[in-house]
């Protein structure tokens, strides 16, 4: 909720009539004419339009608010209740809505402000859940390493179920890779992975979270394999090793994600597959503008050109296959996110690319630069 003070300073000057008010006593009241009076500032807090209802009616239309998803009117009426109906039997669940009707805002301190009052790492029920959503403000505020303070706090709770934990843990070890920490990252994502594997039911845990779970250990090998630059300057032999060990990266990264569509998520299933494509996308980014080795003379660049080609076709054509495989899926599950547009697109750019490929060799021109370029 949005709320100011607005200060008022009252300066009034009063013109007032030829007569003149007595009081029962008939004493008559001082002359005003002509004289500046002056009040003492006031503050007007709050809602003026909500100040008349009652912590029920505003709890009622919050809720019916909510239910519409206007999310800017829920957090004003619930936090009506946070901030002037301090007894109120629903404050707390106020505060919750507040703070979640806040973040659907992008309103990150404010949402920060409402799940503080409310969480406790250590607690349960609508108290733990304000800790979850208080870590995730603070992920979105960037302040990844207090978010990994709380989230571990419960992670390392021996009285919660493993449900809670896994996800604080996994939800610790993505916030470890925002800060850059790959390898605390990565032992973090294994560890939760081997603990879930260890379960004897593993149904008591929403396969959401060791879905995240692989699918950023496949995050961490793409961002190695991503760093991973091909250099024509380098000897023929040279730059032969680093393709081997960018294609081993490759190869790692897709372990990773394949992993995370087995378990079978919808949401990480479909994202896994739209990155499996990209990392095709990208290898044959960095094999087109690799330059040819120096060393080869220009016969040999030539033949360098055509073997090149075909490695790249096969790129593109993996692209491709494993882009309307991830659209197959996501429509068969009905899965819906970002990731299945993103999918769609990335495919419709392969298969120009594949044409324009063909094209070009057809034409014996050298590798074309990809469309949009």
């Amino acid at each position: 909720m949005h709320r100011r003070a607005l200060w008022v300073g009252l300066c009034v000057a009063l013109s007032t009539s030829a007569c003149v008010h007595t009081s029962a006593a008939g004493t008559a009241k001082p002359d005003l004419r002509g004289r500046e009076v002056t009040f003492d500032e006031v503050t007007i807090t709050g809602d003026l339009e909500l100040d008349k209802l009652n912590d029920e009616e505003l709890f009622a239309a919050g809720t019916s608010f909510y239910a519409a998803e206007d999310w800017a009117q829920a957090a004003r009426y619930f936090g009506r209740i946070c901030d002037f109906h301090q007894a109120s039997k629903h404050r707390r669940l106020a505060l919750y809505n507040a703070g979640l009707s806040l973040e659907k805002l992008k309103s990150w301190e404010e949402a920060f402000a409402r799940f503080s009052e409310l969480a406790d790492p250590r607690g349960f029920g609508d108290a733990l859940d304000a800790a979850f959503r208080k870590a995730e403000v603070l992920y979105h505020l960037e302040q990844y390493d207090q978010a990994v303070e709380v989230l571990t706090a419960i992670a390392d709770r021996s009285d919660l179920g493993p449900d809670k934990r896994i996800e604080a843990r996994v939800q610790a070890g993505v916030c470890q890779l925002e800060m850059g920490k790959k390898d605390e990252a990565e032992a973090t994502l294994r560890a939760v992975l081997t603990f879930w594997q260890g379960l004897p039911d593993k149904d008591l845990v929403d396969d959401y979270f060791p879905a995240q779970a692989q699918f950023f250990l496949g995050e961490i090998y793409r961002l190695h394999f991503e760093s991973m630059a091909l250099d024509g300057t380098k000897s023929t032999a040279k730059l032969a090793e680093d393709l081997e060990y960018k294609s081993e990266l490759l190869l790692s990264s897709q372990g990773h994600y394949l992993r995370a569509i087995r378990i079978g998520n919808g949401y990480w299933a479909t994202a896994a597959g739209a990155m499996i494509g990209g990392l095709y996308e990208n290898m044959y980014d960095h094999m087109v503008n690799a330059p040819a080795p120096t060393e080869l003379s220009e016969a040999e660049r030539e033949v360098y050109r055509t073997e090149l080609r075909k490695k790249i076709r096969v790129l593109i054509s993996k692209a491709i296959s494993v882009y309307e495989r991830t659209l197959e899926a996501a429509e068969r599950i009905g899965a819906s996110s970002p990731f299945v547009e993103q999918t769609r697109e990335s495919l419709r750019r392969m298969k120009e690319l594949l044409l324009a490929e063909a094209k070009a060799e057809e034409e014996h021109s050298p590798v074309p630069a990809r469309p949009g370029t």
